[in-house]
């Protein structure tokens, strides 16, 4: 699976491009701000259906115009296949495949996997525990509908039962049977969402540490701790011991939306005692890692998205991880840098088919190797 062509109209800082993308290593250097991430974003919305960076559509429209459109033309299996997807003022989102729209936009997440890789995956370590969730349900959902039904799902519960407990405490009335309601399905949603959280990072930690062996020091340094109440004790008696305190707080303070990952090198938090040359490592891993996991689960090669990673990799990183990302075992990969000439003498180093592509202010030109 890889992505022949790339055309946009109105998508961020570009009113129109055609770009011809090779199956190999595809690079985009130019000076920050000249829209090489932008193209790599374009292509997480054809896999996604929304921008890495910005999920509110409208603010992905180029300036003063009422819309913007992306298309995809992919090899899938030696098939053509289009995938295009608008967003206009006013109106709702369309995500078509071969020209046909999709009756829910859920059904096309999976279909043509990426993984993104990014200055902001720093976020992953610095902020909070959201992040982290955010990070591992977007790898599941990829892969099972019904992990991604189970999730709105106890969402609304949630909010259900934190509305019933504002609404109690403001009342001051304390209804047990109707908070019971909403605990029954907390529970069901939650236990199973849990499950499958947990043998996820069970397959997944050991291929993680895996990979920053490659691309950094010693493996056994390193470590992801799942971290929930549910490991705890049962969920239904975990409410039960919360009740008082979530009356009193108005909100429900046990369940599988306070899960966290923790993040260790040598036993210690990353983002405390990693050094920034480490948490990079960590967090290509973790990435090179996601990637493994969905080729493995999808039986396809994801589309790799390399966004500006080389800023505080040593040159020795930054060869052993372009050697891993163009062997056999990846498919396409995308890359950006602002160091040209770093770009130029390591694509032509390279044995696999390639093209090398100049961006000066949403202008892309190819650069002869």
């Amino acid at each position: 699976m890889f992505l022949t062509q790339l055309l946009l109209h109105n998508f961020k800082n570009y009113q129109l491009l055609d770009l011809e993308l090779c199956p190999g290593i595809n690079g985009l250097v130019g000076k920050n701000g000249s829209g090489k991430t932008n193209v790599l974003d374009a292509v997480h919305y054809l896999s996604m259906c929304k921008s890495y960076l910005n999920n509110i559509d409208r603010q992905n429209i180029h300036f003063d115009q009422p819309f913007f459109s992306i298309q995809g033309n992919w090899n899938l299996e030696s098939k053509a296949v289009e995938v295009h997807c608008a967003f206009k003022l006013g109106a709702k989102k369309v995500i078509k495949y071969n020209k046909k729209p999709y009756e829910k936009i859920t059904e096309h997440i999976g279909r043509f996997p990426v993984v993104f890789i990014s200055p902001y995956d720093g976020d992953l370590i610095a902020e909070g525990s959201d992040m982290r969730r955010k990070w591992m349900d977007g790898i599941l959902v990829q892969l099972d509908k019904n992990y991604l039904n189970d999730l709105q799902r106890y969402q609304k519960v949630l909010d259900q039962r934190n509305a019933l407990l504002k609404n109690m405490f403001e009342h001051r009335l304390f209804d047990r049977e109707s908070i019971e309601v909403w605990n029954i399905q907390l529970v069901s949603l939650g236990e199973a969402i849990f499950k499958k959280r947990d043998a996820f990072l069970k397959e997944f930690i050991p291929v993680f540490k895996k990979f920053y062996y490659e691309i950094g020091h010693d493996a056994e340094s390193i470590g992801i701790e799942y971290r929930s109440q549910l490991n705890e004790g049962n969920f239904s008696n975990l409410l039960s011991e919360s009740e008082k305190k979530d009356a009193f707080s108005q909100y429900t303070n046990v369940g599988i939306h306070k899960d966290d990952l923790i993040f260790t090198i040598k036993g210690y938090p990353v983002k405390k005692f990693g050094s920034q040359g480490q948490q990079k490592s960590f967090l290509i891993a973790l990435r090179l890692a996601q990637y493994d996991y969905l080729k493995m689960h999808t039986r396809l090669k994801p589309v790799l998205l390399l966004d500006d990673i080389f800023d505080k990799l040593d040159n020795e990183r930054v060869e052993k991880l372009i050697r891993l990302v163009t062997a056999d075992y990846f498919g396409q990969v995308i890359v950006s840098d602002t160091d040209e000439r770093r770009m130029v003498e390591l694509f032509q180093s390279l044995k696999i088919e390639k093209k090398l592509f100049r961006v000066e202010e949403a202008q892309i030109t190819e650069i002869n190797l």
